[in-house]
């Protein structure tokens, strides 16, 4: 996982003694010797406070790591705070579940949180100003071409954060950002076939969020470095898009060559129709071929047989994004280290050694 900006450590307590029960205001007060109205005109920057009372409250503050619960200012002070998501796809796991991590980061600081929803028919430099005239901040998820195209539209003055496709080496997006690195954990995918006997592997593509060709993007420039340096000849990829039908269209194709037996795909959905159109050709999964997903969607333990897939923490993907976004909107929030789980390859049934 990549974060863009800057991120500094934060105290934390220590796990012998157990959860501790988070400060309240009153607490503060009992420390400072002051009501807990003064303690909230303190926090809330009101002049009429002594210096030197200023100064013990905020003594306290420090000393037992008080935090101002979010939900409650926004509704003492009437002051809504919200964000707005930009996102091509709610359906498949990798966008849902990001935008199930947005949600309860911001439902826990007390911002609302709203979705727009964007189409291939809109006219997106009004949709991308229409969601910035809305106020708060923007969270853009740009996994592909629709969702990258909304981000370079943003304007600079526009508080935004996004998670994106893991960019080529070297590169670095323009806007606050955070990404896993896919291209890593389809590379250790396609060496976990090749350990397992088979000569090359196939891969069904998911559409990248630059370029048109099938071969671009960070999952299939994994699966094709796997390949290149056990010094094997990438075959084509196949695939159109990203859900079952598009794999079982792809699967169909695969399962006519008796010389395929090993298939990545770009994602778990993909692999669903892969082994549906398996099935039907009469190629066992995986005594003939085997098959392996990405992304372990919540149905890929499910399957007959359990897919090999490559775990992502697409939720804490979103949380991360959520705290970049924050950093822009309130000054004083705290930059805090992003706890995020590396993508993670979760062998099941549908992957075995290469039978003659």
């Amino acid at each position: 996982m990549s974060v863009t900006g800057h991120t500094r450590s934060a105290g934390r307590s220590d796990p012998a003694q157990g959860p501790q029960k988070a400060a309240s205001i009153r607490d503060v007060a009992q420390a400072a010797g002051v009501s807990h109205q003064t303690v909230s005109r303190v926090i809330n920057g009101h002049p009429n406070v002594r210096e030197e009372t200023r100064r013990r409250v905020r003594e306290a503050i420090d000393a037992l790591g008080f935090r101002r619960n979010a939900t409650a200012f926004a509704l003492a002070s009437g002051v809504t705070r919200s964000v707005t998501v930009l996102t091509s796809n709610t359906l498949l796991h990798g966008y849902a579940a990001t935008l199930q991590g947005l949600e309860e980061a911001s439902r826990a600081e007390g911002y609302t949180l709203g979705v727009r929803l964007l189409t291939p028919e809109d006219d997106l430099d009004r949709t991308v100003a229409s969601a910035a005239d809305a106020g708060g901040g923007l969270v853009v998820i740009g996994f592909d071409r629709l969702g990258a195209a909304a981000l370079d539209r943003v304007p600079a003055h526009v508080p935004c954060a996004a998670v994106v496709e893991a960019p080529a080496p070297g590169d670095k997006p323009g806007r606050p950002a955070v990404w896993a690195d896919d291209r890593e954990a389809a590379r250790t995918a396609t060496e976990h076939l090749l350990e397992l006997g088979h000569e090359t592997v196939h891969y069904v593509a998911i559409p990248a969020s630059t370029g048109a060709r099938r071969s671009a993007g960070p999952r299939a420039e994994g699966w094709r470095q796997a390949l290149e340096s056990a010094g094997v000849v990438a075959p084509d990829p196949v695939g159109k898009g990203w859900d079952a039908p598009s794999g079982y269209e792809a699967g169909k194709r695969l399962a006519r060559d008796p010389d395929v037996t090993a298939v990545l795909c770009g994602n778990d959905d993909l692999a669903l129709g892969v082994l549906r159109a398996l099935h039907h050709a009469g190629r066992r999964v995986p005594e003939d071929v085997s098959v392996i997903g990405f992304d372990d969607a919540p149905h890929s333990a499910f399957l007959t047989p359990s897919l090999t897939t490559v775990r992502m923490d697409f939720q804490g993907l979103g949380r991360t994004a959520f705290g970049l976004l924050r950093t822009q909107l309130d000054t004083d929030a705290e930059r805090t280290p992003p706890v995020l789980a590396e993508p993670s390859l979760i062998v099941r049934e549908s992957s075995g050694r290469r039978r003659a």
